[in-house]
């Protein structure tokens, strides 16, 4: 009996394979590059979802305060649980601006999986 091979989803970014054809990831890895999406898009990037993302590049010429930081995380988990909360739990989350680069250090856990996930996501801005 030959083996079946699980393909997966589309990975992101988009690219191709080896072989020419769409490159796909592993469930827990897609779910990984759709919160990478919704961390660094900005609200009305989207044509059809204009109130999808976070902004989180927007801010990061903004000065630092504690008050920031804690809106933003705040901000940051409502967008996670708002677009992604069938997908994930958040078990925490740290989002940290430091010159030109916004850092988040976020842990949670893959719902059809079970599995834990440690991630750090990090964007900068405009060089």
């Amino acid at each position: 009996m030959p083996m079946r091979t699980v393909r997966g989803d589309i990975a992101f970014p988009f690219r191709s394979d080896r072989r020419g054809r769409t490159a796909h990831a592993a469930h827990d890895e897609h779910v990984r590059d759709l919160v990478e999406q919704l961390l660094f898009t900005s609200p009305g990037e989207r044509v059809m979802r204009p109130d999808f993302g976070c902004g989180l590049l927007d801010l990061v010429f903004t000065p630092n305060s504690p008050e920031l930081a804690s809106a933003l995380e705040l901000s940051v988990e409502a967008a996670l649980q708002r677009w992604l909360g069938e997908l994930i739990d958040v078990e925490s989350l740290d989002v940290v601006s430091e010159e030109n680069v916004v850092r988040v250090y976020l842990r949670y856990v893959v719902r059809s999986t079970g599995n834990r996930r440690d991630e750090v996501f990090e964007g900068s801005g405009p060089a």
